[in-house]
C-alpha cells in the first residue's frame, strides 16, 4: 500500500465524531444567512458562517441559474414522468418515461431514502435542508422560469436531494439496466412492462457512451517535473453538456472551516472537482466494476425460485407503482413487480440476459451500500493536505466509480483508484465466473454462496475491497490517467497484479492515455508549465493521425485504381488537413473522423500489433497490405465522399462549420481518435453537430506562497437557462480557446470588475 503519513481510520472517524458534535453544540438559534458574490461570467462565491446558510446559498444561487434544470431532474429520480409527461415520451438520456419511473420507484424507495439520510452527518443534512430552502426561496420569490412554468415545478424537500444523489451513485452499474430491471419477468408470466427491441438498442448505446459522455483527462504534476516545485493538477473532465450530470461552478466558504472551489453535479452540496488553499484534485471515469451480475439456476418446478446451495428459495417480489398519465388527461396507477434474489433485482436482456425456465440474471450494485459519498466530498473539501485527502478516501471509501487524481502546495502529486469495488478476488472469479462472458461483464455463479463477495472488515462497506487492496500511486514526477485502467498512471511505475475486477494490466492503452504520455515524455528536458498543461488540451492534436495517416497518404498515392477520380478530392483533404480538430481544421478531418469509424469495424487492422512489452508505442499503422483491410478502406473512402457531399461541405468547409453549440463553434473531437479535448455530438436537421457531452469544467491549478492559483472555463457557461446573460459567455470564451483566472481570495472576487453582492436570509 502506498499512503501518505496521516491519521489512522479511529483518529480521522475522531476528529469527524469531534467535527459532528461541535456542529450539533453550536447549533445556531438565528436565521440562516449567505452572502452569493457574484464574478465574472455570473460565477457565484458564497460565503456563511455555518453550514445552513452556506446550503442555502448554494440553492438559491443554483435556482437562480438553473431552477427548471434541477425541476426536471426531480421529477425523474422521484418517478414521476409519466405522470407528468406521459408514459411514450422520454428523458433527456432517452429513456422511455415509464421504465425510467419503474426504475427510480424501485431505487428511491422510502425506507431506502430514509436509511440514507439517517447515516449523513449532521452537517451534511444541515447543509442539505439549507440548499433546500434556498431553493424554495428563489421559486417563491421568482416564480419558474418561462420554459418551465407547469405543475411539475414545485419546493423542493430534503429527500429530493438525497434521491438525487442516490442516481448518481448507481450511474456506473444498476443505472445503466434500467430498461433490464423493468422488462423483467418470469417466462410464463404475460403481464407487465413492455418493453422493445428499440429501447434495448437505446440503452445498449448508452451503456457504450457511459465512459465516453462521462470520461475525463487528469495530470498530477509534482515539484520535480513543475515549473516551480509546487504541485499542478490539469483537470479535464469529460461531462453532459445537459441534464443530471451537467457540472455546476461555484466558491463555497464558511470562514476558518473552509475554502473550496470548483464544480459540482446539480444538486449536491459540495465540490466534486476542484481547489483549496493546499490541494487541488479531479474525478476520471474508472476502468474498476462496480457491479457483478448473478447466474441464477431456477428451480426446476418454479421458474420464481431459484436454487441456492441445493435449496429453492424464492424470489422476493417488490412491488412498484407509478402514476401514468393517460390520453384524456387523467391520472391512473399502474402497478409493477420487482424481483429479486439475495444478490439483487432480477435484469433480462433479451438475447444477453434471459430468463426462461432454467436461468435467470440478478444485479448486485455495490454502490446501492454507499451511503458516504456526501461525506467523502465533504471531507475532500476540507482537507488542509494531500495526507489529509489520502486519509479521507481510505477511511471513507465514498468515491463511487471514478479515480482520483491530487496535487498540493508541496509539490506532490497522488493518483487513487479507490471507487466502492466488489470483493472479488482473481481467485475468486476463477472459481465462480462464466469464461464464455468474460471480463467486460463479470457473470458469478448464482447457485453456490460461496460465490458471494468477500467481507473484508477492514472495508468501510461489507463486500467491497479495502482501501489497501486498491491501485494508489505517489510521485513527484507526474500521474495521469485518461479512463484506461490503473496499469500506466506512470510507465516508470506500472501498477500491476490486481483483481481484474480492479484493473487489469498488460492491455492495451487508449489512444488519449498515449497522447497524454508521449506529450509528458516530450518534456522530460524540462519544466512543465501551465501553458503545457492548456496546451496539451487546447492544441487539439488527433493522436491517431500520427499513427495513420502515412498509410492513408500512401494508399491515396498508389492503390485508387479505377476510382481514383471519386476519391481524389478526398485524398486532398487529407493530405492539406493540419492534423487537428481545431476550428479552421478542413474539412479532411470530417473524412478521418468517417474513415476511422468503418476501420474499427475490421478486425486487427493495424500494421504493428499491440504489443505489451510497448505499450506506449502499439498498436501503430493501417495494414494497408492486407486485402480486407484494403477493400474496407477504399469502401470507407467512397462512403465519407458520399456522405460529406450530401452535408454540403466542400474543399473550403471547416471543423467550426460543423461542430457547434447552438450557434458557437466548438473545438475538439472524438476521444476515439486520441483528441484529448473530447467531444460527443449528435446530429441536427441542419447538418451540424451538436455537442452534447465532452470537455466541461476545465482547471488549471498551480501553488504559490500565495496560495492557489487557478485558471479554467466551464465549457457550456453557467446557466442553462436561455434568457439568461451566462447561458453562452464562456462557451465563447471555450470556443476561442481562452482560460479565465478563478478569482479564490477576497481580494481577487471584490476586484473583479463585474463583482456583485446579494445577502439572502432565512
Amino acid at each position: 500500500m502506498i499512503i501518505s503519513k496521516g491519521l489512522s481510520r479511529a483518529g480521522v472517524a475522531g476528529v469527524l465524531l469531534g467535527v459532528s458534535l461541535a456542529a450539533s453544540a453550536r447549533e445556531p438559534l438565528t436565521q440562516a444567512s449567505a452572502d452569493i458574490r457574484r464574478t465574472s461570467f455570473g460565477v457565484p462565491h458564497i460565503r456563511a458562517s455555518d453550514e445552513r446558510g452556506l446550503g442555502l446559498g448554494i440553492g438559491y444561487a443554483y435556482a437562480q441559474d438553473n431552477l427548471c434544470l434541477l425541476a426536471n431532474e426531480v421529477v425523474t429520480v422521484n418517478g414521476e414522468r409519466a405522470r407528468y409527461f406521459g408514459p411514450d415520451q422520454s428523458t433527456l438520456e432517452e429513456r422511455n418515461n415509464l421504465t425510467s419511473d419503474v426504475f427510480f420507484a424501485w431505487l428511491n424507495t422510502p425506507q431506502a431514502v430514509a436509511a440514507f439520510w439517517k447515516a449523513q452527518s449532521p452537517q451534511i443534512q444541515q447543509r442539505i435542508e439549507g440548499y433546500v430552502a434556498g431553493y424554495n426561496r428563489y421559486l417563491k420569490e421568482h416564480g419558474a422560469p418561462a420554459q418551465c412554468q407547469a405543475a411539475w415545478v414545485r419546493p423542493l424537500v430534503a429527500e429530493d436531494l438525497v434521491k438525487l444523489t442516490r442516481r448518481l451513485l448507481v450511474e456506473g452499474g444498476v443505472g445503466q439496466f434500467a430498461e433490464a430491471l423493468a422488462g423483467a419477468k418470469p417466462a410464463q408470466a404475460t403481464a407487465g412492462l413492455q418493453t422493445d427491441t428499440k429501447a434495448f438498442e437505446l440503452a445498449a448505446a448508452n451503456q457504450q457512451r457511459f465512459s465516453l459522455d462521462r470520461g475525463s483527462n487528469a495530470v498530477a504534476v509534482g515539484r520535480d517535473r513543475s515549473f516551480n516545485g509546487r504541485g499542478m493538477l490539469l483537470a479535464n473532465p469529460h461531462f453532459p453538456w445537459i441534464g443530471g450530470m451537467r457540472f455546476y461552478e461555484m466558491h463555497l466558504t464558511i470562514p476558518g472551516q473552509l475554502d473550496v472551489m470548483g464544480a459540482a453535479l446539480p444538486g449536491l452540496p459540495v465540490v466534486n472537482i476542484g481547489f483549496n488553499q493546499h490541494v487541488a484534485w479531479t474525478h476520471t471515469v474508472d476502468t474498476s466494476k462496480h457491479f457483478t451480475l448473478y447466474r441464477l439456476t431456477l428451480d426446476p418446478k418454479d421458474s420464481k425460485r431459484y436454487m441456492l446451495d441445493g435449496k429453492s428459495i424464492a424470489l422476493d417480489e417488490t412491488p412498484v407503482q407509478v402514476q401514468v398519465k393517460q390520453p384524456d388527461g387523467s391520472v391512473k396507477m399502474l402497478s409493477h413487480t420487482v424481483y429479486s434474489s439475495q444478490f439483487g433485482p432480477v435484469v433480462q436482456w433479451p438475447g444477453k440476459l434471459d430468463w426462461d425456465d432454467r436461468h435467470a440474471f440478478s444485479l448486485r450494485d455495490a454502490n446501492l451500500g454507499n451511503d458516504r459519498v456526501l461525506q467523502q466530498w465533504y471531507a475532500m473539501n476540507r482537507a488542509d493536505s494531500l495526507a489529509a485527502l489520502q486519509t479521507s478516501v481510505h477511511t471513507l471509501q465514498g468515491i463511487p466509480w471514478v479515480n482520483t487524481l491530487a496535487a498540493d502546495d508541496q509539490g506532490q502529486s497522488l493518483y487513487m483508484n479507490l471507487s466502492v469495488v466488489p470483493n472479488v478476488s482473481a481467485a475468486k472469479l476463477a472459481h465462480c465466473s462464466d469464461p464464455r462472458a468474460g471480463l467486460q461483464m463479470i457473470v458469478l455463479d448464482g447457485s453456490r454462496s460461496a460465490c458471494a463477495w468477500d467481507v473484508d472488515p477492514r472495508a468501510a462497506q461489507a463486500g467491497i475491497f479495502a482501501a489497501d487492496q486498491l491501485p494508489q500511486l505517489a510521485r513527484t514526477d507526474y500521474v495521469q490517467h485518461a479512463n484506461d485502467s490503473a496499469w500506466m498512471v506512470n510507465p516508470k511505475a506500472p501498477l500491476t497484479g490486481f483483481s481484474p475486477v480492479i484493473s487489469q494490466d498488460h492491455i492495451g492503452l487508449g489512444p488519449r492515455a498515449r497522447f497524454a504520455l508521449q506529450r509528458l515524455q516530450s518534456l522530460d528536458k524540462q519544466s512543465i508549465t501551465v501553458a503545457h498543461l492548456q496546451h496539451m488540451v487546447m492544441d487539439n492534436e488527433v493522436y491517431l493521425a500520427g499513427q495513420l495517416m502515412p498509410d492513408l497518404l500512401e494508399f491515396c498515392a498508389k492503390r485508387l485504381g479505377t476510382d481514383t477520380d471519386a476519391l481524389t478530392p478526398l485524398c486532398t483533404s487529407l493530405k492539406a488537413w493540419d492534423r487537428h480538430a481545431n476550428l479552421d481544421s478542413g474539412v479532411g478531418l470530417v473524412h478521418f473522423i468517417n474513415l476511422v469509424e468503418h476501420l474499427q469495424q475490421i478486425p486487427d487492422a493495424w500494421r504493428v500489433a499491440f504489443d505489451p512489452a510497448h505499450p506506449l508505442t502499439t498498436p501503430r499503422g493501417l495494414a494497408i497490405d492486407r486485402a480486407d483491410v484494403a477493400n474496407a478502406l477504399r469502401a470507407a473512402m467512397l462512403a465519407s465522399s458520399t456522405e460529406v457531399a450530401k452535408l454540403g461541405l466542400s474543399a473550403t468547409s471547416r471543423w467550426g462549420d460543423v461542430q457547434v453549440c447552438g450557434q458557437t463553434p466548438i473545438h475538439g473531437g472524438p476521444q476515439e481518435l486520441g483528441i484529448y479535448n473530447a467531444m460527443q455530438t449528435v446530429p441536427r436537421a441542419d447538418g451540424k453537430r451538436e455537442v452534447v457531452s465532452g470537455s466541461s469544467y476545465l482547471q488549471i491549478v498551480t501553488f504559490d506562497d500565495n496560495g492557489p492559483q487557478a485558471q479554467g472555463v466551464l465549457a457550456f457557461s453557467l446557466s442553462s437557462n436561455p434568457a439568461s446573460k451566462h447561458a453562452k459567455d464562456q462557451t465563447q470564451v471555450f470556443s476561442e480557446k481562452k482560460l479565465r483566472p478563478l478569482p479564490f481570495t477576497d481580494a481577487q472576487i471584490e476586484a473583479d470588475p463585474q463583482y456583485r453582492l446579494q445577502r439572502i436570509q432565512q
